[in-house]
């Protein structure tokens, strides 16, 4: 998960890393990179990290700040590689799209893209809506692409989500269906619809905190 549209990604990877047993296997960090140290409960962390829990294999990656545009070609391969040494049978990318403004926040879609035949039948067989034309740019779309060259499946969620402000409320719809396309996770997303407003503040806190030190980053475009 990436930084994306109504910080749709971060706020879903962060509800699975607080309420899945997974720890941190290791972490991912650049000279392109913006310089920031994480602060969790005294302890200092990278902002790009990678969790995983053994017993249900479940991986997951998270990016807590915005990245340049010239590291994502890298950071997708980079991440490909891990997924493939590691016997990932798939990659799942969450993002958010642009909700147009005259549709009611209460009335978010989510919307699948899939690499290979098998990804897509993956996605049929789960009843998600998929993209039938757009663009998908940054790591995500550098994964789709590197997934269907390497036949290897790579699966992304789009959210539709406010584009001004942290949606925790797509987060939860996009968590709602990682839940019906990923067996191995199991949440209980009531707290987070509960805790949406709490959490809104808090990334949008830690966004302002970082805007100097990635203030050469631009936004992903989608279609």
């Amino acid at each position: 998960a990436i930084p994306s549209v109504g910080l749709v990604s971060t706020i879903a990877a962060t509800y699975m890393l607080t309420n899945l047993p997974v720890d941190q296997v290791c972490a991912l960090d650049s000279e392109d990179f913006p310089a920031l140290s994480m602060v969790y409960a005294y302890r200092p962390k990278f902002p790009v990290r990678i969790y995983a829990d053994p017993k249900s294999k479940l991986s997951i990656f998270i990016a807590e700040v915005p990245l340049p545009p010239r590291v994502h070609r890298d950071l997708a391969l980079t991440l490909l590689h891990w997924a493939t040494t590691h016997r990932c049978r798939q990659i799942v990318c969450l993002e958010g799209l642009p909700l147009p403004l005259d549709e009611s926040p209460k009335d978010v879609a989510v919307w699948g893209v899939g690499s290979t035949d098998s990804a897509r039948k993956t996605l049929d067989d789960a009843k998600i809506k998929q993209l039938e034309t757009g663009m998908i740019a940054g790591v995500s779309g550098v994964l789709l692409n590197e997934g269907r060259w390497q036949f290897y499946d790579v699966i992304t969620l789009l959210a539709e989500a406010r584009v001004a402000i942290p949606d925790a409320h797509a987060a939860a719809k996009l968590l709602e269906t990682i839940d019906i396309l990923l067996p191995e996770v199991e949440l209980n997303l009531e707290p987070l619809k509960e805790e949406a407003k709490a959490l809104e503040a808090h990334l949008q806190k830690l966004r302002a905190e970082a805007k100097p030190a990635i203030s050469d980053t631009s936004a992903g475009m989608y279609g």
